[in-house]
């Protein structure tokens, strides 16, 4: 199980990590914590060091109820610094998160790796063929609505069959593009209530049934914090707990804001494997 990035095979045999830069004002966790190009460089070095093997940039806050933001202030946010982190860490796999296809293209063309984009295309009806001109790996995601109302949008018939259905017509259509490195998220949060977003986590195994390369993005978020009745700051040791349970029901990639905890985590599983 490979993934092409910039010409370089990368395996996810071995689980990976997926290290969380927000650029953005007004994300969940990491909000105006990267302001100015020292930080963001610091920050990537130190992810870079602790184990990750991507870096997700996203200009765009997209938590529940999280405001609009414009294209253009996307761009603007978001070209020059993944211009900074490539000329000081010229081999990073960069990905852009990003559900606009203008966004996607721009970052590729100034040297990103990866589109990471939440809607899988619902969003921009020319993302899929963007993504499928630009020959690189490419990260859909399990979303209803958007992030303005998507928490509106979370009755299901059944949840698990309801994803694996939107799975299968999405990779048909992108498939049929031509896009060939395709990786699932299951969106935790997304459209989904906290006992929802542990259903799924309980059934993520049954998302193999794809054959593509799944994804877990669930560091720090609600369904953590609010279980344990707490706050987004204090939730990494349940973010940790979690993140085994998504390594053992197969997820291949974890995207997650501490890294050195993630790599921690993906050692003892396969020392459990071994």
């Amino acid at each position: 199980m490979t993934i092409n990035c910039k010409g370089k095979l990368i395996s996810l045999e071995q689980p990976k990590i997926m290290g969380i830069l927000n650029i953005t004002p007004d994300s969940f966790f990491d909000g105006g914590k990267y302001t100015d190009d020292r930080d963001v460089l610091h920050q990537v070095e130190k992810m870079l060091r602790e184990g990750a093997t991507f870096i997700d940039l996203g200009a765009y806050s997209t938590r529940p109820g999280a405001a609009e933001v414009d294209q253009s202030i996307e761009l603007q946010r978001i070209v020059p610094i993944v211009d900074l982190v490539l000329k000081n860490f010229p081999d990073t796999l960069l990905s852009i998160d990003t559900f606009r296809s203008k966004a996607a293209k721009t970052c590729i063309t100034h040297g990103a790796a990866i589109i990471n984009d939440i809607s899988a295309g619902m969003q921009d009806e020319d993302m899929l063929k963007t993504v499928a001109s630009l020959h690189v790996p490419y990260i859909m995601m399990h979303m209803r609505g958007t992030p303005q109302d998507m928490q509106q949008h979370t009755t299901y018939t059944d949840l698990v069959k309801d994803v694996l259905s939107f799975f299968s017509e999405r990779l048909d259509i992108a498939k049929s593009l031509g896009i060939k490195d395709i990786i699932i998220d299951p969106g935790f949060g997304f459209a989904k209530n906290i006992s929802q977003n542990f259903e799924l986590l309980n059934h993520l195994e049954l998302l193999q049934i794809t054959e593509h390369p799944i994804l877990a993005g669930l560091s720090r978020k609600s369904m953590i914090y609010k279980t344990l009745n707490t706050k987004a700051d204090q939730a990494l040791n349940g973010t940790t707990a979690l993140h085994m349970v998504c390594l053992q029901k197969g997820a291949k990639i974890l995207r997650v804001h501490d890294v050195k905890e993630a790599w921690e985590c993906i050692k003892l599983y396969e020392q459990l494997n071994a």
